[in-house]
């Protein structure tokens, strides 16, 4: 047995199902190995593709799932989307194939400095030395993976350690990890700062699962408190019956703004927020000096146990305030992003995944959907765009029976189009809204913010995308997704009642006229 059979058998045997790979010369080995065991082979035309379907599914899934990359380029062209999974605290092992050993020294073309690219996107990163490590080395690459409910270990393995001889690989399955819990001190002290001031309680991580969200309704009922989530949240429950929880504005002012309402705010999953980029007069702290920030529990930690102690130790009764049942009305003409909003709002099924990187013409879903039927929300946790499209495709391997919608700006799903293909090609149920105001809407927003009111033709030039503009049916058709355009509310919400009716995925163009909202 070579090294690589050893690693694939050892991670299935762990508990790995699943592993989205763009491979080259030097993972051949891991790809024949691949035939021998149960692990579902998932093809992404683009290593970025790979990292962000890799975070969807594990969002998802909660269990580690593999990647496989060719040395150090293809590493770096999947790393934006490893930034947003170890953000997401996403459990992903991404096995990188490096350059043989005794060929380092060459200085070929492709040699990189692997682990130092790897680092800033990893939460744990190791260089096997021999192939008969491989498998002791595959296990704590699965370990770290687990660490705290999620994180990113990526393993590189020179290519004479995969096809060289190694031991049998480990047996059975990685012991459950223990998430550490939150001590009584905290939650003392917590209990005192919510029943003697004005207070908001900050969820994120596994607080915004159903169990964190029902005992922090609790919590809200017994003490007032406001209940407020992350900007970005890795995965969010949402809608009718369900606690209703207002984001943290993405513009600083308008965080401060409202955060200064409260005199404490308690971080239950959550940092204590900073803003996205520096700004001129600005903070970086979001939380202004009259707010006292007080620590539940850390984004690792048993958030939603916490959130169950502190509901008791404030007397909470049970649940006595959720999102009730609104169907948004039905929005009628041209397409901006609020009648973009109302529409999706009012098609999308119960159980819906929805996959936000619409950017700036979201926020009117966001607001629309409160009191649309259940729904789970992954949004983009590191900022780096791109995440969207393959994050949905992943989110429908992990939950092929529940409908997945990618609510896309067309920007960034510019990035990361490729993973239209392997929607087709896998025939996954991923309905996608590219919102198209042919754009970077957000940089024209932070160049109005920055004081430059009369944009010049390079800035205009440098922010837009409009001659020609991306023809995104044809975009679509061309990787084996059935595409359509429409430009009225009325026509959208009749293609997406189609396209989810539907098996398999479905594009859908929808043209906004005028200025999205901010």
């Amino acid at each position: 047995m070579n090294g690589a059979e050893a690693l694939i058998r050892t991670l299935e045997g762990a508990g790995v199902e699943l592993c989205f790979a763009n491979p080259g010369t030097t993972e051949m080995h891991f790809v024949a190995a691949l035939d021998a065991v149960g692990i579902r082979a998932v093809l992404g035309l683009f290593e970025g593709v790979c990292t962000g379907a890799a975070d969807g599914y594990g969002r998802m899934a909660d269990r580690p799932v593999l990647v496989l990359l060719h040395l150090g380029p293809g590493f770096a062209n999947g790393a934006a989307n490893l930034h947003n999974a170890r953000r997401a605290r996403t459990p992903v092992v991404c096995v990188v194939g490096d350059h043989a050993t005794w060929h380092a020294e060459a200085d070929a073309p492709l040699t990189t400095d692997l682990a130092g690219l790897a680092r800033p996107v990893s939460d744990w990163v190791h260089t096997v030395k021999c192939a008969a490590e491989l498998p002791c080395d595959g296990a704590r690459a699965f370990a770290a993976a687990t660490e705290g409910q999620g994180a990113v270990a990526t393993l590189i393995v020179p290519a004479d350690c995969a096809w060289g001889p190694a031991e049998v690989p480990l047996a059975g399955k990685a012991p459950s990890v223990q998430v550490a819990s939150v001590e009584d001190a905290r939650i003392d002290a917590a209990a005192g700062v919510l029943r003697r001031r004005r207070a908001a309680l900050l969820l994120g991580a596994r607080g915004l699962r159903r169990r964190g969200l029902d005992a922090a309704g609790r919590i809200a009922a017994a003490s007032g408190c406001a209940l407020l989530a992350e900007t970005f949240p890795a995965r969010m429950e949402r809608g009718a019956g369900v606690p209703a929880v207002t984001k943290l504005p993405y513009f600083p002012e308008d965080a401060r703004e409202l955060l200064g309402r409260f005199e404490s705010l308690v971080l239950a999953g959550a940092p204590s927020p900073v803003a996205f980029f520096g700004y001129p007069n600005l903070p970086s702290s979001l939380v202004p000096e009259s707010c006292a920030p007080l620590l539940l529990a850390e984004p690792r930690e048993d958030v939603a146990a916490a959130l169950e102690a502190l509901a008791d130790a404030l007397g909470a009764g049970r649940l006595a305030s959720v999102a009730n049942m609104l169907p948004p009305a039905l929005a009628t003409g041209h397409l901006d992003a609020a009648r973009l909003g109302a529409a999706l709002a009012s098609a999308q099924p119960e159980g819906a995944i929805v996959v936000d990187e619409g950017l700036t013409s979201a926020l009117p879903w966001t607001l629309a959907s409160l009191g649309a039927a259940p729904h789970t929300l992954l949004s983009l946790t590191g900022g780096a765009i791109g995440q969207g499209l393959p994050c949905a495709t992943g989110a429908a391997i992990a939950c092929p029976d529940r409908p997945v919608i990618a609510l896309q700006a067309d920007g960034s799903g510019l990035y990361t189009l490729q993973s239209l293909w392997t929607q087709a090609h896998e025939g996954l149920n991923v309905t996608t809204v590219v919102c198209a105001n042919r754009s970077y809407r957000i940089l024209r927003i932070e160049l109005a913010r920055a004081g430059i009111a009369q944009p010049g033709p390079k800035a205009l030039a440098l922010t837009g995308f409009e001659q020609p503009a991306p023809d995104w049916v044809a975009l679509g058709r061309g990787f084996g997704v059935p595409a359509e355009r429409v430009e009225t509310a009325e026509a959208l919400r009749s293609a997406l009642l189609r396209a989810l009716d539907e098996p398999g995925p479905h594009l859908i163009e929808a043209v906004l006229e005028g200025p999205a909202e901010a």
